[in-house]
């Protein structure tokens, strides 16, 4: 009679998970072969960002990732589910930076070369966690192919469609209005903007005098230094009569004309408000309609600056009310209304209000290539499931805004756009130099604008790899809804135009519920 084993007082999954893991492993049983004649079956994970630990959104999708893989590999298909993660541009360097700022210290110290340093440092600290947890989840992955988005396969992927879409003449660099964080000192997409109700005022201020005089409400008195104009819809039968005419802006007795526009809605406050171009989206799109002057008078840290006013030196919350109360004692303060509740957007990762600002940026000219992304789902290439997410996508790619790519880091892919001394503009894609004395652009790309490229740069494009023959386009994205209209639209986006005719999955699949 053999010897009877215990059983333990408890079960301790460790005990039996982690060498059974281990077993799988050297065993290849997850380890794709793109020289299979089996049919293929693709995922690539939606990459994890370097910031922290997986929480348990992702536990759920991976989850569902490895059911479908391990079905797909019992039922003969050559099966790969690639891994990998982001390296999260803003929010990693916001990590790394506030572990420097309990030092006492800022990147400055460091300088770009060393501050970098120690976020690739940080990555291999973080990224190894999340390796480890999806281990512990049991993720079926082909570790053999795992890929990092500033690797040196998927940098040369970035060079190469940057230049491409540069080339194609759908990348340019121009002033825009885009959102920016006084905090971070950086450019923010839509995406890392989170708009909240926030109590503010509403103040209604006469500008003019006798002769000339139209009273514009606003919630943001402090910018009224920077307006170009005043505005009035051309059919309000109250301001029929000043239009063409100028009108004194107070505080820096600066005469501004008063323009018709249709934007102008008469209902809401008094039927006129201030054109601000540089410090307004909306203003800044009549402005330029109207060939208004677009003042800056505020800097980049969210100070007032240039407005010569006293106001200068200012932060931007202690300017609006020191304005609103010196316009008070001119009398010129015509209505009131605190507090008044409306949506503020702010940045998604230090919570600081977002700023509007006239800034030179780079952007990709997206009308051609929304259209392509909207139709792929239309037509069938790509089926959304469930189906009743589709308008959320569209609503998305059939109003998309020329996409704002440039962010003023030094975490991520540094824009490869040279500057000569005589003002010349070189684009250098992979293997490429640049003339001698020639200035890179110091800033680097939005980070969606790599992960945008995960399902085809993962597979080794753009070379004509054999994981990119067997095993492109993917077959399934399984990732939440809430991203849908922003990750999922950009990898479409230049998946299309990346591989013409081919798009990066062929099916999206809600996770969340």
């Amino acid at each position: 009679m053999g010897t009877e084993r215990e059983l333990a007082a408890t079960f301790s999954p460790a005990e039996i998970e982690g060498p059974l893991y281990q077993k799988w492993l050297a065993a290849g049983y997850f380890k794709a072969n793109a020289k299979s004649n089996k049919p293929p079956f693709t995922i690539v994970i939606p990459p994890p960002n370097v910031t922290g630990s997986l929480h348990i959104g992702h536990a759920l999708d991976h989850t569902l990732q490895d059911i479908l893989s391990r079905m797909k590999r019992m039922k003969g298909f050559e099966t790969l589910w690639l891994p990998g993660m982001d390296h999260a541009g803003i929010a990693t360097q916001n990590v790394v930076e506030k572990q420097l700022a309990a030092q006492g210290k800022s990147r400055h110290d460091f300088g770009r070369e060393a501050f970098v340093e120690e976020v690739w440092k940080w990555k291999a600290e973080s990224g190894g966690a999340i390796l480890g947890q999806m281990k512990r989840l049991g993720d079926s992955v082909d570790w053999s192919r795992e890929r990092f988005t500033m690797d040196e396969g998927l940098s040369k992927a970035v060079l190469t469609i940057f230049k491409r879409l540069y080339d194609a003449d759908l990348i340019y660099r121009a002033e825009r209005i885009i959102n920016w964080c006084p905090r971070c000192l950086t450019a923010l997409s839509d995406i890392e903007v989170e708009h909240s109700d926030d109590a503010g005022e509403f103040v209604q201020v006469r500008y003019g005098d006798d002769e000339v005089s139209i009273t514009v409400a606003t919630t943001r008195a402090e910018t009224m230094m920077g307006d170009g104009a005043v505005a009035v819809n051309p059919e309000d039968p109250r301001y029929k009569k000043l239009i063409g005419k100028m009108v004194l802006l107070p505080l820096v007795n600066r005469m501004i004309p008063i323009i018709a526009d249709e934007l102008v809605d008469p209902d809401f406050g008094t039927g006129a408000v201030k054109v601000t171009g540089a410090h307004d989206p909306n203003d800044f799109e009549m402005a330029t309609r109207h060939g208004i002057e677009m003042p800056i008078i505020m800097n980049e840290h969210g100070v007032m600056e240039g407005s010569g006013t006293r106001f200068d030196g200012m932060d931007r919350f202690v300017a609006r009310k020191e304005v609103v109360e010196e316009l008070r004692k001119q009398g010129r303060i015509m209505g009131e209304k605190r507090p008044y509740v409306h949506a503020v957007g702010h940045c998604q990762r230090c919570d600081t209000t977002v700023e509007p600002r006239l800034s030179k940026q780079w952007f990709v000219r997206v009308a051609p290539l929304a259209k392509a992304a909207g139709d792929a789902v239309r037509n069938g290439q790509i089926k959304i499931e469930p189906e009743e997410l589709s308008p959320r996508y569209f609503e998305w790619v059939d109003n998309m805004h020329d996409w704002c790519i440039s962010r003023q880091l030094w975490w991520g892919h540094q824009i490869p756009v040279f500057y000569g001394p005589n003002g010349e503009v070189v684009v250098c894609g992979p293997d490429e130099k640049p003339p001698a004395g020639y200035i890179q652009d110091p800033d680097v790309l939005d980070t969606w604008f790599s992960s945008g490229l995960w399902p085809f740069s993962t597979l080794g494009w753009p070379e004509n790899s054999e994981d990119m023959e067997k095993f492109y386009p993917t077959s399934v994205l399984v990732t939440g809804y809430d991203i849908l209209f922003f990750w999922v639209a950009r990898m479409v986006i230049l998946g299309l135009f990346a591989v013409p005719g081919k798009v990066p999955f062929q099916k999206i699949g809600r996770a969340h519920v």
